[in-house]
């Protein structure tokens, strides 16, 4: 008999028994985590009950001197009265004696007939008791204030758009009590719940006054982020909801270091020429790639170091082809990415190229590759090329630029990132993965990725998709100035043998 169904089925056993011990670990996890916090959390209850309890005190005993105070003054105030009243009727006392015998003339004259024979002040003092009986069930009934449940994340109403996440929640009961929330995310590659430990590590937005947040200017270079939050009332905060993985998908890539013209200076994410660059390469390497070329490097020069090329990789560009490719390559679906140029950048393209582009072939003279170029030296040119044709673009290079492609409907479109008012479009029927092409001299490019494809793009394509490609932009300009969208054959300065 054949043994592969059992083989087979041992192997869906063992991948099972895999991520069972999987789950189990991270519940192990979880468990040890949430039995140190408990002692931790408990600690600082304590210590906040008896906070809350000396203020209280504090409270009290600030009430009680007062008040006493109070009682002291209106005992003074009282006293001074009744013994002003005393010292004069003392005195009208001795006055009404010596004047006895004058009587019949002198009565209407006497002290003590002016005064008045009623007290100024009572020895009542009641009026300055305190009642707490209504405070008193009020304290007894001093409970601990609840802690917030937690809530639930909304996924219907959770958005991810344009780079940026606006995460929903609700309470499951109404609580007055609460103050404000915390919401909690980190990016991840791991699709599903999310795990007690991961590469990345939670970060915080805190005092968030409503049930929904959007977290704006996001770099998306994962496939995937977590989201949890927690209620908060003036002395505890609640326990997190269930987290939940929203997906942030969006096309990454660097430069291929590997590919680059040694003038050119490759980071992680920008790329700048230098006219020194190569200069220590060893004189063999510099023989074999400028034929002819003759000049050994100083011994007192430093240069680079390079890693060397992986097995499989293309050759260096070379000569005046001062290009660099992106390390990664489409071959279906919809991407974007934006280059921003330093200022004062000479001259430099932006496009797409198959990669067996020519190490001496520089970006639109070929009929594999596609850009567009601007030009900053002694003549200022903004120009779309392809096969060695080129058209001007009637509008001002803008300062970054947005570059939209979509493989499987053989469309390359290049935007302004700011406003994405439409550049150009190049129609193209691709026989082969293209990667994201650069060309620089006197100057950099800075490359920014991890970008969704705008709304304004994607709004435009469909559009344009819609109405099968008219000449019409985002944003409201001449017809004349928008930049076409370009079959080739309806181009003035080429004809239909420039497509691929």
């Amino acid at each position: 008999s054949d043994p592969q169904p059992s083989c087979d089925a041992l192997q869906r056993i063992i991948a099972t028994l895999a991520n069972k011990n999987e789950e189990l670990q991270n519940f192990i996890e979880t468990l040890n985590h949430t039995l140190g916090r408990v002692q931790v959390n408990s600690t600082q209850v304590v210590s906040d009950l008896e906070e809350e309890f000396d203020t209280l005190y504090s409270i009290l005993d600030e009430m009680k001197e007062s008040m006493t105070n109070t009682i002291k003054q209106d005992t003074v105030r009282k006293s001074h009265e009744l013994q002003n009243q005393l010292t004069q009727s003392t005195s009208a006392l001795e006055s009404a004696e010596e004047l006895l015998e004058f009587a019949n003339n002198a009565v209407t004259m006497a002290p003590a007939f002016r005064l008045t024979l009623k007290p100024k002040a009572t020895d009542n003092m009641t009026h300055l008791m305190v009642d707490f009986s209504q405070e008193r069930p009020l304290l007894q009934g001093l409970k601990f204030l609840p802690v917030p449940r937690a809530p639930e994340i909304v996924l219907g109403d959770c958005l991810v758009i344009d780079n940026e996440v606006t995460v929903a929640w609700r309470m499951p009961v109404e609580d007055s009590k609460i103050d404000h929330y915390i919401l909690e995310y980190r990016k991840t590659c791991h699709e599903g719940l999310p795990r007690v430990k991961d590469e990345q590590c939670w970060e915080m937005v805190d005092d968030v006054k409503s049930t929904e947040h959007t977290l704006q200017g996001l770099r998306f270079d994962t496939k995937f982020m977590n989201f949890r939050v927690r209620a908060c009332n003036k002395a505890a905060a609640g326990d997190y909801s269930d987290p939940v993985t929203l997906e942030t998908r969006a096309f990454n890539f660097g430069f291929d270091s590997t590919s680059s013209h040694l003038n050119l200076k490759v980071e992680d994410r920008s790329v700048e020429w230098d006219p020194q660059g190569g200069k220590g390469v060893d004189s063999k390497v510099k023989g074999k790639e400028n034929k002819g070329r003759s000049g050994t490097p100083s011994p007192k020069r430093t240069s680079v170091t390079r890693s060397p090329a992986p097995r499989g990789a293309r050759d260096r560009f070379t000569g005046e082809s001062y290009t660099v490719l992106g390390d990664t390559s489409m071959e279906s679906g919809q991407h974007y990415w934006e280059v921003k140029p330093q200022k004062d950048c000479k001259s430099y393209s932006v496009g797409l190229a198959y990669r067996n582009l020519g190490k001496f072939e520089q970006l639109g003279k070929t009929n594999i590759s596609w850009c567009i170029h601007v030009n900053n030296w002694l003549q200022n040119s903004f120009a779309a090329k392809h096969n060695n044709k080129a058209k001007n673009l009637d509008v001002a290079a803008p300062d970054s630029i947005g570059v939209y492609c979509d493989f499987d409907r053989g469309q390359l479109s290049f935007y302004n990132a700011e406003n994405k008012q439409l550049l150009h479009t190049f129609k193209v029927k691709f026989t082969q993965p293209v990667v994201p092409a650069f060309m620089v001299w006197c100057g950099g490019l800075t490359l920014s990725t991890g970008l969704q494809i705008p709304s304004a793009v994607r709004s435009f394509q469909k559009t344009e998709n819609g109405l099968g490609g008219s000449n019409s932009s985002i944003s409201q300009q001449d017809p004349a100035v928008a930049c076409d969208i370009c079959l080739y054959d309806k181009l003035p300065s080429v004809d239909s043998s420039l497509m691929p």
